[in-house]
């Protein structure tokens, strides 16, 4: 994938996920600058980072439970040490950091 391609795909990651939020119903507020979108829990302020690294082709997320880098495989984002998609982490995350079950879809 060139980085044209990845640019893209990112981008639409992006407004997914913002989307995804928006459904959800989560009191989770979200900020895109850069290539850089900040999740903000509002249960406890905390935060998940989602980066886009073009030179790697990946998305990155950091979250309490640790850094996490995404591969784009078959349709989808997967996780390179857990083996979950981009919408199983941050539902992980976004449920661990508020206290409240939370599933994104996308």
């Amino acid at each position: 994938m060139n980085e044209s391609q990845f640019n893209d795909l990112a981008d639409e990651l992006m407004l997914v996920i913002e989307e995804a939020i928006d459904a959800s119903g989560a009191d989770i507020d979200y900020e895109t600058s850069a290539g850089v979108m900040t999740l903000t829990i509002e249960a406890d302020g905390s935060k998940v980072i989602i980066s886009r690294q073009p030179a790697m082709t990946q998305i990155w997320v950091a979250a309490r439970s640790g850094g996490y880098h995404f591969n784009f495989s078959d349709g989808q984002w997967c996780c390179s040490t857990t083996a979950e998609t981009l919408p199983e982490l941050l539902s992980r995350a976004c449920s661990e950091q508020s206290g409240e079950a939370l599933l994104l879809n996308f």
